[in-house]
C-alpha cells in the first residue's frame, strides 16, 4: 500500500512576520530611552505612556478586536508574536497583557452594547483594563472566592476583597470575577462550586472601592494591590456573559493570559540568550580563547536555544487554536503547556546568562539579576507549574484528581 502525505508548512505567514517587523521598528525609536523607562519602573512604578501609544500605533491593541469595532482582527497569534518581540528587545508589555485578555473575554461573551462601548476604545489605546480574580483565601482554587455581587434593581452591589491585582491604579476598568450565588447557597442547592460565578466590568474609580498597595519587592512598572469592595455599585449592563455562568467565560480570559505569559517568557529567554552569546564571543579568560569555546559555557546556551524553538511551536499552536475558536478546554491544554515550558525556560535562560557573565551577571546594569526575579515570578503566576501538572494529569492523562 502506498501512502501519500501532504507536507505541513510551519512557517509564519507574511502578515505575521510583518507584525514582528513593525513592532521591532517601533521599539527601535525607544531604544535610547530603555534605561530611562526601567528607572521609571523602579522608582515610580510607572509605565511610559509613549510606549503604550507605540503599541497602539502598530495595532497591538486591536489584534483581538474585529474591524467592525475599530480593531484589525489580526488575532492572538499576531499579538503573541508582538509580545515575544517586545520582551526580546528588553521592554515590557505592561498593562497590554491584561487589557488584551479582557478584550478577548468581552469579544466572546459581552453583550453587543458592551462591545460597542468598550472595544473601540481598547483598539485605539484610549482604554486600559486590568483583571481581578485572586483573593486572600482563593488563589490557586478560584472556586473558593467569596467576593459577592448582589442584584439590586438595575445595578449590582459588590462586596469583598481581591489580592495581587496588577495595575489597577493605571487601568480605567477592571474585569472582576465575583459570586452571584454564594458557596452556602450552592451547597443548599446541590450545585458544584464552579457554578455561580459572574464577570463584571467595574470602574476603577468607583465609590466604595479601596486600593492598598502591596510591595512585592520587584522593580516593575505595574504595582500590585489589595482591593476592598464596600457596596460598590456596578450597572447591570456591565455584566459580561450570563449571571452565574461565568466559569467558561472566565477561561476566555485565562487561556490568552497563559499564552501571552509564555510569549513574555520566550522574549525574556531570547534577550538573555542574545546577551550571553554576545558576551561569550568576546570575553577571554585563558589565553586568547573566547569563553564561548568552552562546552561548560556553550552547552547550557545551546540547550536554551533548543528549548526556545520548542516553546515557540507550542505557544504558536495554542494561539492558533484560540484564533480558530476551538473548545476552551482544548485551548487550555495547549496554553497551559506553553506557559509551563515558558516559565521553566525563562529561568533556565537567565540563569545560564548569569553563569556566562560570572560576577558581572549580578551587576545591576547588566540587567540579568532583575530579569531572573521576573522570570521566577512567572513560574508561580499567573498559574503555578504544579497546578498545570495537576491539569495535565487529570484532563489529558485521565489520572485521579489529587485535591
Amino acid at each position: 500500500m502506498t501512502m501519500t502525505a501532504t507536507p505541513t508548512n510551519f512557517a509564519l505567514s507574511d502578515e505575521h512576520n510583518l507584525v514582528r517587523t513593525s513592532v521591532r521598528q517601533m521599539l527601535q525609536r525607544f531604544e535610547p530611552r530603555r534605561d530611562e523607562f526601567r528607572e521609571a519602573a523602579r522608582r515610580e512604578h510607572r509605565f511610559p505612556q509613549e510606549l503604550w501609544d507605540g503599541f497602539a500605533e502598530v495595532g497591538l491593541m486591536g489584534c483581538l478586536v474585529p474591524e467592525e469595532y475599530g480593531g484589525n482582527g489580526a488575532g492572538l497569534l499576531a499579538l503573541t508574536i508582538g509580545f515575544e518581540e517586545i520582551c526580546a528587545n528588553g521592554f515590557s508589555p505592561g498593562l497590554l497583557l491584561v487589557t488584551a485578555m479582557d478584550s478577548a473575554c468581552l469579544l466572546k461573551n459581552a453583550s453587543e452594547d458592551v462591545k460597542e462601548r468598550f472595544l473601540p476604545k481598547i483598539a485605539d489605546g484610549s482604554l486600559k483594563l486590568c483583571f481581578a480574580i485572586t483573593e486572600p483565601d482563593a488563589g490557586t482554587n478560584t472556586f473558593r472566592l467569596k467576593t459577592h455581587a448582589k442584584r439590586d434593581g438595575d445595578r449590582y452591589l459588590l462586596n469583598g476583597q481581591k489580592m495581587f491585582i496588577s495595575g489597577v491604579d493605571a487601568a480605567d476598568y477592571m474585569l472582576v470575577v465575583a459570586r452571584t450565588t454564594t458557596l452556602e447557597e450552592l451547597e443548599t442547592q446541590g450545585k458544584p462550586k464552579s457554578h455561580g460565578l459572574s464577570l463584571f466590568l467595574v470602574d476603577t474609580k468607583a465609590k466604595g472601592l479601596e486600593k492598598t498597595p502591596i510591595n512585592i519587592g520587584l522593580s516593575e512598572e505595574l504595582m500590585q494591590f489589595q482591593l476592598f469592595f464596600d457596596d460598590v455599585e456596578v450597572p447591570a449592563d456591565c455584566l459580561v456573559g450570563q449571571e452565574d455562568n461565568g466559569t467558561f467565560a472566565m477561561f476566555n480570559s485565562l487561556n490568552p493570559e497563559r499564552i501571552l505569559a509564555a510569549a513574555i517568557c520566550a522574549g525574556m529567554s531570547e534577550a538573555a540568550l542574545r546577551k550571553a552569546v554576545d558576551y561569550a564571543k568576546e570575553r577571554k579568560v585563558f589565553k586568547d580563547t573566547p569563553i564561548g569555546a568552552y562546552q561548560s559555557i556553550a552547552h547550557p546556551l545551546a540547550e536554551v536555544k533548543i528549548g526556545l524553538e520548542a516553546l515557540k511551536l507550542m505557544m504558536y499552536r495554542a494561539a492558533w487554536a484560540f484564533d480558530r475558536d476551538m473548545n476552551p478546554a482544548e485551548v487550555g491544554t495547549y496554553s497551559n503547556m506553553a506557559k509551563f515550558m515558558g516559565a521553566d525556560l525563562a529561568i533556565k535562560a537567565v540563569d545560564a546568562a548569569i553563569e556566562t557573565h560570572g560576577g558581572m551577571g549580578f551587576v545591576e546594569e547588566t540587567g540579568l539579576i532583575t530579569a531572573w526575579a521576573g522570570a521566577r515570578l512567572l513560574k508561580t503566576a499567573p498559574v503555578s507549574r504544579e497546578m498545570i501538572l495537576n491539569y495535565v494529569s487529570e484532563w489529558n492523562l485521565g489520572l485521579p484528581r489529587s485535591y
